[in-house]
């Protein structure tokens, strides 16, 4: 393979790019929940944070920022999940549907390794250009395959551990230790891809330069 030089930035820069949509999309619409769940009660939890979701996308309309695709599908997502909640008067059923999605994704993820379309592959080209000479070397598609198992095993972690939870626990008590649990769980994941990723491309860059003459 020819040489080719990738790189990725650096952890600290993207951790400054996660952090504002890891605020806005999973720790505040949490905080609103739960605060929400306490002063008004389940009800009013749940319109409290279908109001939070709305709220996001006005602003972005109001001051005329493209409103991602991703959240467009959020929101219609949590407002389907809203209306069953109301409908149903079930919080459980509620904070199932996300679940049982979460155990549907899981095995798209490991049904892609077997169709040699590794999904974790596709998700990192979203954000990351690969040449084609990388992606088609050996070494990088394993990476790809192993990842993507490793995801699609994550993924159905979580979800077995937050039915768990949920079917056993309060709504409070599930929404802390849930949210706990499934940061801790994931937060490994992506420290240890993150790492392989650059692990491979280390390696794919030592192999591609070609070694210095011995000094006579």
């Amino acid at each position: 393979m020819s040489h080719t030089s990738v790189t990725l930035p650096r952890l600290t820069v993207l951790a400054r790019q996660a952090a504002p949509k890891l605020l806005e999309g999973v720790v505040a619409p949490l905080a609103v929940f739960y605060a929400a769940l306490a002063v008004l009660g389940e009800r009013g939890a749940l319109i409290a944070a279908l109001s939070w979701v709305y709220i996001g996308v006005g602003w972005r309309l109001l001051r005329r920022v493209p409103v991602p695709a991703t959240m467009v599908l959020a929101t219609v997502a949590i407002t389907v999940r809203t209306l069953l909640g109301l409908w149903t008067g079930s919080m459980v059923f509620y904070f199932l549907q996300p679940e049982l999605g979460t155990i549907c994704i899981s095995v798209v993820f490991l049904a892609s390794v077997r169709l040699n379309r590794p999904m974790a592959q596709k998700l990192t080209l979203d954000y990351i250009h690969l040449p084609s000479a990388v992606l088609r070397h050996e070494r990088v598609r394993r990476f790809f395959a192993r990842i993507t198992l490793l995801w699609g095993f994550v993924l159905l972690a979580n979800s077995t551990v937050s039915i768990w939870l949920l079917l056993h626990q309060s709504i409070g008590a599930y929404l802390l230790v849930r949210t706990s649990v499934v940061a801790l769980i994931s937060g490994a994941a992506i420290a240890f891809s993150v790492w392989a990723f650059r692990r491979v491309l280390h390696r794919l860059h030592s192999a591609s330069t070609p070694a210095l003459p011995a000094t006579p």
